[in-house]
């Protein structure tokens, strides 16, 4: 059955490619998650459907042509979840349910690192969703850290699993304070910001990863690093998108400005 989604509210047609259009475009597509470039064309039209913003066609492509493209049924599920989902139990399922998606597929492909790096994803935002502080008390903290560090270990220029590894410090530090966090979890201020720049310097033309950066510094440091996290969001609001992910990311960059 159709998942009747909410459309992607912005007409671009720039971001609209067919399969061709992607594969050229593909290195950009990717440059912040390392996604292979698929031969199964299955799996390519999975990608094709996320990248124009057909999030609930990329996630009935992807399940159908399986293997690598639960990868991009995850992703899109996931995305559309983050920022299209208005509904708050709905929100958490469709977390929940690509999480599972994506522990399933790292458990058939453990070498996949966009695999490992899409389940902490989907689960960190599940975990945003029920709180940090109730998800660090069911354990999900180590899970999401071993999934990173796994995606980072296996592909160390995924620029997105360096984004995720900061902005999880970050979350931590926050929630039970700096020396909890480095005894217990293993967060510290310095490697966020390192896992930070990192990312950015990766994939230069990452809205995301300046957003994650300035929320990071809010949450880590709160009044005194005000200024550098506006720079952050000013730089993010200006990024050309270059497909509808990137295009909602933006769009939440300007919103921080309001």
């Amino acid at each position: 059955m159709a998942r009747k989604w909410a459309k992607f509210p912005y007409a671009d047609k720039a971001i609209d490619r067919d399969d061709a259009a992607v594969k050229k475009a593909w290195t950009r597509l990717h440059r912040g998650d390392t996604e292979p470039l698929p031969k199964d064309a299955a799996v390519l039209a999975a990608w094709t459907g996320f990248h124009a913003g057909r999030f609930a066609d990329a996630v009935e492509a992807g399940l159908a042509a399986g293997g690598a493209g639960v990868n991009a049924a995850v992703k899109a599920q996931a995305v559309y979840a983050t920022y299209l989902e208005r509904n708050g139990k709905t929100k958490l399922a469709l977390f929940e349910e690509a999480a599972a998606w994506a522990d399933e597929r790292r458990k058939a492909a453990p070498k996949d690192a966009n695999a490992h790096y899409l389940y902490a994803f989907a689960l960190g935002r599940y975990s945003q969703g029920i709180s940090v502080a109730k998800a660090l008390a069911q354990g999900f903290g180590g899970k999401l850290k071993d999934a990173l560090t796994t995606a980072i270990k296996l592909e160390p220029k995924h620029a997105d699993a360096h984004i995720a590894y900061g902005a999880y410090q970050a979350e931590v530090i926050d929630k039970v304070g700096g020396i909890v966090a480095g005894v217990t979890y293993g967060a510290k201020k310095d490697s966020a910001i390192e896992h930070f720049e990192k990312a950015i310097k990766l994939n230069p033309d990452s809205a995301i990863a300046r957003v994650e950066y300035a929320n990071g510094l809010l949450l880590m440091f709160g009044k005194a690093k005000i200024a550098e996290a506006e720079k952050l969001y000013q730089a993010a609001a200006k990024i050309a998108p270059a497909d509808a992910m990137e295009r909602l990311d933006v769009e939440h960059a300007k919103s921080e400005l309001d």
